[in-house]
């Protein structure tokens, strides 16, 4: 059971993540989360490295889509002046916005990573449909009630896995 929830990969910030290590995989798609995983929770608008970033994806040939189980508004403010597009109200971890998002950027499962900060949304979510997933790191400390909720299960989860040896890195 545990094995849903152990990402592929684990990364400090979505920055490190290097465009062209992801194409040396195979890499033609990711699937990242929004909140907490590309900013704060609570900051509107990309900064200018994630900007960056972006660019370097896109130059790379890489596609994306942001699957987020917050409202459209959020969303929608973010994603729009990136020119990337978005899922709302995904209710991660189901696996409908994961296929959905598959059949937005035209890609097979095999071609596309998902990026997430949560091992209970994003990482069971990617899992569950046999999707390489990326943990980071959250951007912030504070999160809302439901997330407060998991990352206390996500702590006792991330407890049991490093008991069994099937994780080494530090948060």
């Amino acid at each position: 059971m545990l094995h849903y929830f152990l990402p592929s990969q684990f990364v400090k910030r979505v920055i490190d993540i290097q465009p062209d290590e992801l194409k040396k995989k195979g890499v033609k798609g990711i699937i990242t989360d929004l909140d907490n995983t590309l900013v704060e929770w609570d900051r509107p608008s990309a900064t200018p490295e994630l900007a960056a970033w972006f660019e370097t994806v896109k130059r790379a040939g890489i596609k994306v889509v942001i699957v987020s189980n917050n409202n459209k508004r959020r969303v929608q403010s973010f994603a729009e002046p990136l020119g990337i597009p978005f899922i709302f109200e995904a209710r991660k971890p189901l696996t409908r916005a994961f296929l959905q998002a598959l059949a937005m950027m035209g890609l097979s499962k095999e071609e596309v990573v998902v990026i997430g900060d949560q091992l209970l949304t994003d990482v069971l979510g990617g899992n569950r449909l046999g999707l390489n997933t990326i943990l980071v790191v959250p951007v912030a400390q504070t999160d809302g009630l439901w997330t407060r909720i998991n990352r206390k299960m996500e702590r006792k989860i991330l407890n049991a896995m490093r008991k069994k040896g099937m994780i080494y890195w530090e948060e």
